[in-house]
């Protein structure tokens, strides 16, 4: 699965690539263009996604990708909320690919 977010006020773009086997997440990746906060949310989000079912990892939030970071800075929130984001897109972009099929 695929999913793309960005934010068109700060800049950043986010790309989160799935690979998944017997409805779990085996590998995934990502590709980020911005500011520190969005690529350290990324690869964040990629730790906590590995290995989860697709249902567990629909229910990581903003806030999980943001308190497992120990915090963000209020101007950075919006990083965590692409990263939570773009993660929810490509496991929709797999899902709805696999209905296909």
């Amino acid at each position: 699965g695929y999913g793309r977010v960005g934010n068109p006020v700060c800049g950043d773009l986010m790309e989160i690539f799935i690979k998944v086997r017997d409805g779990k997440i085996e590998d995934i990746k990502f590709r980020t263009f911005g500011c520190g906060a969005a690529i350290a949310t990324s690869s964040m989000i990629t730790e906590m996604a590995r290995g989860k079912s697709l249902e567990e990892a629909m229910r990581i939030t903003r806030n999980d990708v943001a308190d497992a970071l120990d915090g963000l800075p209020p101007q950075k929130m919006h990083c965590s909320n692409l990263a939570a984001d773009a993660l929810h897109a490509a496991i929709n972009d797999y899902l709805s690919k696999k209905q296909k099929h």
